[in-house]
This record gives C-alpha cells, sequence and structure tokens, in this order.
C-alpha cells in the first residue's frame, strides 16, 4: 500500500547554474537535482537522482546518453539520462565552475579552482575507478571560470578571473606553452573558438567587451623563434625561411562592446550560424552576427527585470535557452520567427498549498508571490498563472466540476477562476476587512468557506450568486482548518484556540459539536466516507474523531516519527522537539491511508485501521537545507559560526541570493526567516545590496506546508520548501511473480488461441505483458478474437488484470482497425465487472463527471485506465463525426444516381 516514489517537481522549472540543450530536449539545475524538458511535446520530468548540495554545474555528452551534475562542494554524478539512474559518483575536492564533454564524447574538462582537469569519460562497465584523470593545467593566478573545447578536440581555451585566457593542449605536447590572451579589464565570463579548424576565438568579459583572438602566422628572426615560438599553437610546426622563422601566434584582430547599463552576465555563441547571444543583469539579452571584423546586432530583447543567469544554443541554432534564477524562470526562444518554444515560471516565494483536481490531471498551487498556477499532471508544465490576489495566496482548491478554482489570500477575498475562459469570474469578500487562512467548498459545489486568522470567524458565500449566507463565530483563534464532510452536511473547523467545531452550515443550525484538545490544533481532514475526521494538534499527536457522536476512536504518537534533520541551532544531533508537529493531513481516496507531514524532512504514512506507521518518504538529502542531515559536522563549524551562514563573496552575492535566502521568506501569517512580510520588499534594489549579505544567507528550512492525495490514489503531492513534489504508485513494486510459471510463453499463448482457448490466451498475455512488456502479443490475442467468444473469453477474469485489459483495449481503439471489436470488448467487460464500469465507460463519453460517479462503485486503480479508454472512444466518435461530415455529400450524390439514370 506503500509503494510510492518520486516522479516529478513543480514550481521550480530552474534556479540557477548553467543549461544544457540536447537535440528536443532541454537540461536545467532545480536546487539538488536536475529537471528534463521535451522541447517538443512541452513536458518536463525531474530525474529521481539528487545531490548533496545545489548542483552548480550540469554537462551533457555529445551523444546525449550521459549527465555529468556538480554540486556546490565539487561532488559529481555520472547519469545515464536514458535509463535516469545513477552510474558512478566522484569528489572533486574543490568547487567546479564549468564542465563541457570533448566534442568527440571521450573525455570531458572541469575547471576547478585555479585548475583544469580533463578525464576520460567513464563507460558502461563496472570498474573499481571509473573516472580517469588524463591531464591537470594550472598557471592561472585566481580561479577558472569558463572554458571551451575547439571543434576538432584538440585544445581547451579556458577563461579565469585573472582577466586572462589560456588556451591549453589536450593531448601532450613536449615543451609547450600556453599562450596567453590579456587585454579584458574585468574577469571572463565567456570563451569560445570560432571557425572550421578553430584558429579564431572570442573571450568576452563581464563589463561587455568581446575580443577576437585569430591565429595568425608571423616572420621573426631565428633567435626570437628560439626563446618564443614554443609559447604559440603551432610553434613546432615553424617553417624557416631565409632571414627568419615563421611561426603562428594568437593575435588580437577586433574589439566589439556591448552597449548596456548592466553588466553582462552570461553569453552563448554558435559557430555554424555564427550567432552570439549575451545575457545582462537588468533582464535583456542581445543577440549579434560574428563575423570577421563585423558585430552585428540582430535582436535586442528583456525577459523580465532581473539578471539573465544562464543562455544556450541548441546543436542547429534555431532555439536559444535562457535562465533567470531569481525568478525561476527558463524561456526557450526561436529567434528567427521571433515566438516562444517554451516558457515556464515558477513560484518566487514558497508553495502554501496545492489540490489535485476532481479527475487527477491537474494540480493548482498557492504561493507567498500573491499567484496562483494551475500545472498539469501529465506534462508537469504551468498552463495559466492568476494574478489577481495583491496579498499571499494562503489556500487553494478546485470546484468538485473540476472547472474551476477558488483561492483565499491575506488580501480578505476568496476569488474563483474559470477553466474555460481562464478569468476570475467572481470575488467574495467579508463586511469587514479579514485575512483568510482556511478554506473549503462543499462537495455540491455551491457553498464555500473561509476562516480567518484575525478575526477568528469563518465566512460562507453562495459559490452561484456570490452573496454571503453567513458567518460562523465561536473560535477564540485563528481558524487554521477546514473540511467539509463528503456524506453529511457538517463542516469541521480546526483553530487555535485548542478545538474542533462541527457546523451544520445547510440547515442553519450552526454549531452542532464540539472537540476539545489540550494543544492547538493545526489541521482537520474527513475520511472521504465521512464517517472519521482525523485532527492534528501542536503536541505532535493525530487524533482520529468520530463525527457522528463526537466520540474518540484512537490516536496516532507522530512527534517521534517526524524527528531527523538537524538545523543549525542543534549542538550535536537531530532531536526529537516538543516544537515537532504534523502541520496537514490527508486520506487516501479508499480512506485506509493517512498522510500526514509537517516542520520535518519527512512525511509520513499511515494505516488507518492500524494505526500503525507505513512509510516515512524523505522530501530532500540537501544539505543547503536545514533540517536534511542527522549529525553535525564539526569541519563546517568556525570561531565565526557555521560557514553556511558566512557571508558571500561578491561574486557570490547575487545568485546565493534566491537560492539559500529568498526562497525561504514570506511564510504566511509570519515574517519568514528574513523577519519581513512577504511580498514588501522588491525583488531588486535593496534586496540585493551588500549590506543585506547576512540575510541572504540564512538557510531555508526544509518543510512541508501541505499534502494531499491524488482523487485515483495513484499519488500524492506535497508544499515543501524545494517546490510541489509529486509521487506516484510505483507499479514495479507491486509485481507478483507467481503469476508467471515456465508453462507462461508467448508460444503457449498463440497455441491456446489456435485452439480456440481465448481465456487462456488472453490471460497469458496479460501477464507476459505486465513482466516483459510483449506489447504486440496483448494486440494480437485482442484482435484474434471473434465477437461472438469475448464474453466467454472474459467469464470469471481476475480483477487484477482489469486495468492492464483496458489500457490495451484504449491503445486498439486509436491504433488498430477493429473499432467494431474494440467496442465489443468494451461494453462485455462492463457487462461482466458491475454497474460502475459500465457508468463510467459509457456515461458521457468519458467526461469527468461520470468518471468521479464511478469512483465510489469501482476499484481506485482503474480509473487511469477507465478515463484513458473514455478519451479514446471520445478521438473515435470524433473522427468518424469528420469523416461522416466530409462525405455526407458524396452520399448523397451516391444515393441519387440511379434514380436520375432510370428518368434518363
Amino acid at each position: 500500500m506503500a509503494h510510492y516514489r518520486f516522479n516529478n517537481l513543480l514550481g521550480a522549472p530552474y534556479r540557477g547554474g548553467n543549461l544544457c540543450m540536447s537535440g528536443n530536449h532541454l537540461l536545467t539545475s532545480v536546487g539538488n537535482r536536475v529537471m528534463e524538458v521535451d522541447l517538443q511535446m512541452s513536458s518536463s520530468q525531474t530525474l529521481p537522482c539528487e545531490n548533496l548540495t545545489e548542483i552548480r554545474c550540469i554537462a551533457v555528452s555529445p551523444t546525449g546518453s550521459h549527465m555529468i551534475s556538480f554540486d556546490t562542494d565539487g561532488r559529481a554524478l555520472l547519469v545515464n539520462l536514458r535509463k535516469r539512474v545513477v552510474l558512478h559518483h566522484m569528489n572533486f575536492k574543490g568547487k567546479v565552475s564549468h564542465c563541457e564533454f570533448s566534442p568527440c564524447g571521450r573525455s570531458f574538462a572541469v575547471c576547478v579552482g585555479k585548475l583544469v582537469q580533463i578525464w576520460a569519460t567513464p563507460t558502461m562497465l563496472k570498474e573499481f575507478a571509473p573516472f580517469r584523470l588524463l591531464r591537470t593545467y594550472g598557471g592561472m593566478y585566481d580561479e577558472a571560470t569558463c572554458l571551451a573545447w575547439s571543434p576538432d578536440s584538440r585544445w581547451i581555451i579556458v577563461g579565469s578571473k585573472d582577466l586572462t585566457a589560456r588556451i591549453y593542449s589536450a593531448n601532450h605536447m613536449e615543451g609547450y606553452v600556453p599562450p596567453t590572451l590579456a587585454g579584458h579589464r574585468e574577469q571572463l565570463c565567456y570563451v569560445s573558438f570560432a571557425g572550421a579548424g578553430g584558429d579564431a576565438a572570442y573571450t568576452v568579459s563581464k563589463d561587455g567587451a568581446l575580443f577576437e583572438w585569430r591565429l595568425v602566422d608571423e616572420e621573426v628572426d631565428d633567435d626570437v623563434s628560439r626563446r618564443g615560438d614554443k609559447g604559440q599553437r603551432g610553434g613546432r610546426d615553424s617553417l624557416r625561411g631565409g632571414d627568419g622563422v615563421t611561426v603562428r601566434r594568437w593575435r588580437m584582430e577586433g574589439k566589439h562592446f556591448f552597449h548596456m547599463p548592466a553588466k553582462l552576465t552570461c553569453a552563448a555563441y554558435h559557430p555554424g550560424t555564427g550567432m552570439l547571444c549575451a545575457g545582462f543583469g537588468h533582464g535583456v539579452f542581445t543577440l549579434h552576427r560574428l563575423s570577421p571584423g563585423s558585430f552585428e546586432v540582430v535582436h535586442t530583447l528583456s525577459i523580465s527585470q532581473q539578471k539573465v543567469s544562464a543562455c544556450q544554443w541548441n546543436e542547429t541554432g534555431d532555439w536559444i535557452a535562457l535562465g533567470c534564477a531569481r525568478l525561476g524562470q527558463v524561456v526557450v526562444w526561436e529567434w528567427q520567427s521571433e515566438a516562444y518554444v517554451y516558457k515556464q515560471q515558477g513560484h518566487y516565494f514558497d508553495v502554501n498549498m496545492c489540490a489535485y483536481a476532481p479527475d487527477g490531471s491537474m494540480i493548482a498551487t498557492a504561493a507567498d508571490d500573491n499567484k496562483v498556477k494551475v500545472w498539469s499532471t501529465a506534462t508537469g508544465s504551468c498552463f495559466i498563472t492568476f494574478t489577481e490576489h495583491k496579498a499571499p495566496v494562503a489556500a487553494v482548491t478546485f470546484a468538485p466540476s473540476g472547472h474551476a478554482v477558488v483561492s483565499a489570500s491575506l488580501d480578505g477575498t476568496v476569488r474563483a477562476f474559470d477553466l474555460m475562459r481562464y478569468r476570475n469570474f467572481r470575488t467574495l469578500t467579508s463586511p469587514e476587512p479579514a485575512q483568510f487562512i482556511s478554506l473549503a467548498v462543499d462537495p455540491s459545489g455551491e457553498v464555500v468557506c473561509a476562516g480567518s486568522q484575525d478575526t477568528f470567524q469563518i465566512h460562507i458565500w453562495s459559490m452561484k450568486t456570490g452573496r454571503m449566507l453567513d458567518i460562523l463565530s465561536g473560535h477564540q483563534g485563528p481558524v487554521t482548518s477546514l473540511s467539509f464532510s463528503p456524506e453529511s452536511a457538517l463542516l469541521a473547523s480546526g483553530s487555535w484556540d485548542k478545538s474542533v467545531r462541527l457546523w451544520d452550515v445547510y440547515e442553519g443550525r450552526g454549531q452542532t459539536d464540539i472537540l476539545p484538545h489540550a494543544h492547538d490544533v493545526l489541521a482537520v481532514a474527513f475520511r472521504p466516507d465521512g464517517k472519521q475526521v482525523a485532527v492534528s494538534t501542536l503536541d505532535g499527536q493525530v487524533f482520529l474523531w468520530n463525527p457522528n457522536d463526537a466520540q474518540l476512536q484512537g490516536t496516532i504518537e507522530g512527534r517521534r516519527d517526524m524527528a531527523g534533520g538537524k538545523v543549525i541551532g542543534d549542538l550535536r544531533s537531530a532531536t526529537a522537539k516538543a516544537g515537532k508537529s504534523f502541520k496537514t493531513l490527508a486520506y487516501s481516496a479508499d480512506g485506509a491511508l493517512l498522510l500526514a507531514g509537517g516542520n520535518g524532512k519527512y512525511v509520513c504514512m499511515y494505516d488507518v485501521d492500524g494505526r500503525a506507521l507505513l512509510k516515512k518518504f524523505p522530501l530532500s538529502k540537501s544539505k543547503a537545507l536545514d533540517g536534511t542531515i542527522e549529525r553535525l559536522d564539526s569541519n563546517r563549524v568556525t570561531d565565526a559560526g557555521p560557514m553556511d551562514l558566512l557571508p558571500a563573496s561578491d561574486s557570490e552575492e547575487d545568485d546565493e541570493g534566491y537560492r539559500r535566502g529568498d526562497r525561504g521568506r514570506g511564510a504566511v501569517g509570519s515574517g519568514g526567516p528574513g523577519g519581513n512580510l512577504p511580498g514588501t520588499g522588491s525583488l531588486g534594489g535593496a534586496g540585493s545590496s551588500r549590506s543585506q549579505g547576512l540575510d541572504k544567507k540564512k538557510r531555508p528550512v526544509i518543510r512541508c506546508k501541505h499534502v494531499t492525495f491524488a482523487p485515483t490514489g495513484q499519488g500524492w503531492a506535497a508544499s515543501t520548501t524545494e517546490g510541489v513534489m509529486v509521487f506516484t504508485r510505483d507499479n514495479g513494486a507491486s509485481f507478483d511473480p507467481t503469476d508467471l510459471g515456465e508453462d507462461v510463453t508467448p508460444n503457449a499463448a498463440r497455441r491456446a488461441l489456435r485452439h480456440g482457448d481465448a481465456r487462456l490466451a488472453l490471460l497469458m498475455a496479460l501477464r507476459l505483458r505486465g513482466a516483459d512488456d510483449d506489447e504486440t502479443l496483448v494486440a494480437e490475442t485482442l484482435e484474434a478474437v471473434a465477437p461472438d467468444a469475448v464474453a466467454s473469453a472474459l467469464r470469471d477474469f481476475p480483477t487484477s488484470l482489469l486495468a492492464p485489459l483496458l489500457e490495451a483495449i484504449a491503445e486498439r481503439v486509436t491504433k488498430g482497425p477493429h473499432a467494431h471489436l474494440m467496442l465489443r470488448w468494451t461494453r462485455e467487460l462492463c457487462v461482466a465487472h458491475g454497474r460502475a464500469i459500465h457508468s463510467a465507460a459509457h456515461g458521457g463519453g468519458g467526461g469527468a463527471g461520470a468518471l468521479v460517479g464511478a469512483a465510489a462503485g469501482c476499484d481506485q486503480r482503474l480509473l487511469p485506465a477507465l478515463r484513458r479508454l473514455a478519451k479514446a472512444f471520445a478521438t473515435l466518435h470524433d473522427d468518424l463525426e469528420q469523416t461522416a461530415e466530409a462525405s455526407v455529400f458524396l452520399l448523397d450524390y451516391v444515393c441519387a444516381a440511379p434514380s436520375a439514370v432510370a428518368k434518363a
């Protein structure tokens, strides 16, 4: 029951570091994880592997099969992108500022402090030491910042903070001295080779200076060549003439400058098209066409008012990817058509709450940046953002129909947003100003309730008319949680006054019962059948009550389950504190599981009947967050305090501000770690000054503000410090090997099909499909069974194989020509396995209402397959309808042709 695994991370498309593009895929770093974006499908997926701290840079092999991610401490993970598994890990014992694979893919180069190291690319074979060091180069007086390979993989150009660039040989050359390209007045942020043979180079510095270098032949005196030709590339190939020697030297051919009011922050050059993209600190990026002696401006555009942190071209040079770390924004722009290929922006502050749509296809999020976003669970992308709120949004939920999103905010309004027209169609306010921090919508979608934190009241409105129906008073503290009973006319409200009150909002009888507690109530949740309500209190306990007779059914002690994760204030190790408690609760769709989360690194899953802990899900392993490590690292503590809290250097100040400090500010109902109210500080200006360096270094604490189960029971989501983490059921973990035997083979299934035993053939095909992913055998069996034999094949069919059977039928509806046969399979399946499946398959062509109505009578695991089947039949119906409409006149003509001939 607890086989869930991490699936995706929403709310944070980009948080810093460089960008990588491999084919139609874009790789971005999100904290200590990497997100892969499919630009063709506009979908994103977060890799399950984690670094120990925030990722500093990533690199992808030329074939797109391998990726290396480096965190801030120099630890690296080699990941197989196709299998999404970690192959090897390595500690580089220093901060890696840049990494790049050679064009041939046999090696990669990294900038580690003042050194440049060349490593052989690990193979797919099992090795004791897969990372093999080939070369190490030094000579720089400050840290190396960037590097680039030549097209032939023989040379490396490296830029440094010492205002120079050096060219190293990837292969050993006796007596070779790397030439130094000097002349810049600020540190270099980008270098690149140009030309087919790599005989030209570009260096770009932060002050907006672009230097063009070229390898030229010069004739020097014989005694001068003996002293200096070893320091130039190609010096060993010098040609001796009559009066001197011809050597090859790097010479500056031109200087170009970006005339911008802000400093240059990133740049990327595409040798194939000769285009250079440059990003600046005020959110503007420019495109220039470079040629020998030419510097032509093509475009000057702005994506935000914050600095452009990274930019990267794709292989063909048609798309340019840009990222803004402070806003969590990533954009892919096609410069020739001047159109966006992909555009995503996450929440600037923490996500307070997330909610699933009734059909599980969408997730709505509310955050302290005054925004409500709606994400697609299938693609992981945000497709609409509502910005009407003027203060942090504390709560959000979907209307039962799934066509509207309702949100409550500290600005004193409750707003309803239409998901069909994407507009705010209803704004609900109170007679007196109030800050709403909790929200609930009744199962019919007609009544909306919101609890306030300053007036301690519950306001009730009519969704249809927008008129206020009632104001419930009685609590003596902020109303932190509201929950409607799915089966009865009860509303449960939890408050800091140490009580849970049950209200009858339909009959107007007001308060019906009071459930007293010894500590403040933090969360309240009704079980889906309405026969139990779970209450979380400040002492770390979860109480299970019967709402009908107000009797306590049981207690779950959760304080020790939340223990784990050291914060900076802990002297030795993580301990179970009195403040550990669950801030959010959620029941599964069948009511058998209970999720609980709070100010800790774990989300706990409990068995409701046994009141036992099933599993603890860790939210993050990042050491950049407080509360994730178990023991104190004494090496990171100095006389001035923990090293992680010391002010950052000037070069890291702007980048680390978002990732470490700004992202953790602004919790609802408090001033956040920085002590400021959310939304009061601007995103720039004083917020990025050097005087606030200490505030920026305050580490965000790992916590879970809200958890919710998917209506299908196949997943759940948690609003955490890192974003919205989505967990889905691991089907591989529930595979039963006893279904397979030595006699269950594809040949045996085809033999049974030839002998007329359709049921045995179908059972074998489905079991082999689950184990060996043999899709063709299932399709062959479905299409080979005669229509009259379908009913007998489904007699006494095991329920565990209904979901894969529905999936197979849905796939053949869209891909196969046997539409009538698939309809016969669906009809007989509905007849043989109950009214719930029949109503879900035939109720309105797969509408959300029919599927939700079928949820009460069928296994929750069947709902995704039923939705896919309904969608497949709806698509088939639309195609047939279009074909019939296009052929109606032709049919009329064919039908009328014989009569016309007879009259003639």
